[in-house]
């Protein structure tokens, strides 16, 4: 597995998301046993960068990461998040990046984790009523406390960025970016190249619809998220497969999977753009996994390439109303 820097912190080019492990998929939670292995196997490939939050069950994800690491911490970046669970009260789904709620959440993840210091921990959406000086003070105070290692941001806009980097350099920023979900080219790529930040690509596989393996809403379960986003729903869902259908084909012609596709098409853009990228592609099976290392390993051509920049534009947002609500622009 080839590694990439984000700012000055080495990961594999192509790490895991844990989420849909614990939360917000059909399936989650349902096999924890797998998941274990699903992270073991991913460090027997060479994965080094492994992402959870404390929202992600809340906490369950976390103490499942914590369980598949026991004994194999050394050499893994965990990467954690915190900011949308307020533990003054207002519980999950409050964003809350408040001094002390850090200071709260770090220890509750640092627990579940089972280690002495997080490699990188986000801030999982800005908080409008914190100012990002005041939040990324006090990670300043952890990374100096030996807690946190790197500071990173996540669905932040470029003026929130350039104000977070201002008071101490951040590492990483992630944010939903893929085929059919583009939106930090045109602004914020240009900017963390400007300022050496790396970027870290959630759902580069469009939330599993660029698989193609989704073939009808009836695939996911009542509790499966994906049932509230514009592009899963009504004739929004019939008019996106003409992408992943389009994905498919270039896939075809390489003798690759889309997943595969969709992971490697994203790899080509930190040369594009000079930022360093490391995309997170979420899965809770091994299977899925080796299919998923197995982009390091693809080459599109410039053809290709051009083919994959040009797919067919999404019909819908890629979040819920509120979901969208929580981006900073």
């Amino acid at each position: 597995m080839k590694h990439v820097k984000l700012r000055d912190l080495e990961v594999s080019r192509i790490g895991l998301g844990a989420m849909g492990m614990s939360f917000g998929y059909t399936g989650a939670g349902a096999d924890d046993a797998e998941s274990i292995r699903t992270i073991h196997r991913a460090l027997d490939l060479g994965v080094t960068f492994i992402d959870t939050a404390e929202i992600y069950g809340p906490y369950t994800n976390e103490e499942l990461v914590g369980r598949a690491l026991k004994g194999r911490r050394d050499g893994v970046v965990v990467a954690s998040k915190f900011g949308m669970i307020s533990h003054a009260g207002g519980g999950p789904g409050h964003l809350d990046s408040s001094p002390a709620n850090i200071r709260t959440a770090v220890e509750g993840s640092l627990r579940r984790l089972g280690t002495d210091h997080i490699d990188l921990y986000y801030q999982h959406r800005v908080d409008p009523t914190t100012p990002i000086e005041d939040t990324v003070g006090a990670l300043a105070e952890l990374v100096g406390q030996g807690k946190i290692r790197h500071i990173g941001l996540s669905e932040a806009g470029v003026g929130t960025i350039r104000r977070a980097h201002a008071v101490h350099p951040v590492t990483a920023l992630q944010s939903e970016y893929s085929l059919w979900t583009r939106d930090p080219e045109p602004a914020v790529l240009p900017a963390l190249r400007e300022l050496g930040i790396g970027f870290v690509p959630y759902s580069p596989l469009g939330h599993g619809f660029l698989t193609g393996t989704i073939q009808s809403m009836d695939d996911l379960d009542d509790g499966d998220w994906r049932k509230t986003s514009p592009r899963f729903m009504g004739e929004n869902f019939d008019r996106n497969r003409r992408i992943a259908d389009e994905v498919a084909a270039v896939a075809a012609q390489i003798g690759a999977t889309p997943a595969q596709v969709a992971i490697a098409w994203i790899l080509t853009k930190g040369d594009q753009f000079g930022v360093g990228i490391a995309p997170i592609p979420g899965t809770k099976r091994v299977s899925r996994v080796e299919e998923n290392v197995a982009a390091d390993a693809v080459t599109l051509t410039d053809e290709q390439v051009d083919t994959l920049n040009n797919l067919t534009p999404p019909v819908g947002d890629h979040h819920n109303e509120a979901q969208m609500a929580m981006i900073d622009r």
